[in-house]
């Protein structure tokens, strides 16, 4: 229902060449990209354990038992 469709994308991207420059798009795009691979990284990472990162000596003695 509140779809957007192909016109609304062509104007809001004569909105941000006149905001940003052509200059600027290339920049903005791979800003963009680096951003979206660090967060599929990210959370393709295991959870860290939360206790082990507070308290990083109770982590030496958890491992030798």
């Amino acid at each position: 229902m509140f779809g957007i469709g192909m016109p609304e994308l062509i104007i809001i991207l004569v909105i941000i060449l006149i905001i940003f420059g052509a200059g600027k798009l290339p920049e903005i795009g791979a800003g963009v990209g680096k951003a979206i691979k660090n967060f599929k990284s990210a959370s393709a990472e295991p959870d860290k354990d939360p206790e082990k990162l507070e308290h990083p000596e109770n982590s030496d003695k958890d491992a030798k038992a």
